[in-house]
């Protein structure tokens, strides 16, 4: 037993510190689970929003609820008079653009439009380009994303539906056929100025048409313009304006989350 223990002895002494001390630091490890801990964040804890197929989120607000155009006004103030009918509210001819009531500054909106199945004028021709069924949703009262009956219908690309117009190209054309409803998600970031009117960062937006991506985060260059170069001015949070280009295009379901 004597000679054993002697042995055992010698064997320990002739073991590397190294192994002693692997043995030491595998018996005090810390736990993946434990180290996992390190890198999660508890607060702060994002809100519960109701979001259920075919309806507005529960923090939107409606600006359209099939029944009546409450929360517009015409573009120059007073009463909006487009028409209301069978849950849609339609462009009414030289009567004006219409917005909204609220200012909004970044938003997430949401659009139903259809344009008319009629696509010939009073002469019984074929309506074409910018012609055929022409509306605008103006974001701040002053970038347009447009709106226009783009199937089939050969125009400017940087003017169709899906388009900042004048100014971005969509990525695809997904558009519907006339007299089928078609839908814009748009994601807006109002640019900003400072005190003394400078711009200081571009707005931007990203949109989907018909659930297709076709406008990716893309940088605003500044006030839609028919002619010339878009510009920037100074403003603060502001109305969506819709636009009166003389076309009876519809619209629906209309909600915005501000952001």
């Amino acid at each position: 037993m004597k000679k054993l223990n002697l042995l055992t002895c010698a064997l320990i002494a002739a073991m590397p510190l190294s192994s002693m001390a692997d043995s030491s630091s595998s018996s005090s490890k810390i736990p993946d689970w434990k180290l996992a801990e390190a890198s999660e964040v508890w607060t702060p804890v994002p809100a519960v929003v109701t979001a259920n197929k075919n309806t507005a989120p529960s923090d939107a607000i409606v600006l359209f609820d099939g029944k009546s155009l409450s929360q517009w006004q015409g573009a120059e103030g007073g009463e909006a008079k487009w028409t209301v009918k069978n849950g849609a509210f339609t462009v009414a001819p030289k009567t004006g653009d219409i917005k909204t009531k609220e200012s909004f500054c970044d938003v997430q909106l949401h659009v139903e439009w259809m344009t008319p199945t009629k696509i010939t004028g009073d002469d019984g021709k074929t309506l074409e380009g910018q012609g055929r069924s022409n509306s605008g949703i103006f974001l701040q009262e002053q970038y347009e994303v447009q709106v226009l009956d783009s199937y089939n219908n050969k125009t400017y690309p940087n003017g169709q539906a899906g388009s900042v117009y004048k100014q971005h190209i969509p990525l695809v054309n997904p558009t519907r056929a006339p007299g089928v409803w078609q839908e814009y998600d748009i994601i807006f970031t109002a640019p900003t100025f400072s005190d003394d009117k400078k711009l200081t960062k571009p707005g931007s937006v990203t949109v989907l048409l018909n659930g297709v991506l076709v406008q990716n985060n893309i940088q605003i260059q500044g006030a839609t313009a028919w002619i010339g170069k878009p510009v920037y001015s100074a403003h603060g949070c502001a109305p969506i304006r819709l636009q009166d280009h003389g076309n009876p295009v519809s619209f629906r379901n209309i909600w915005v989350r501000k952001l």
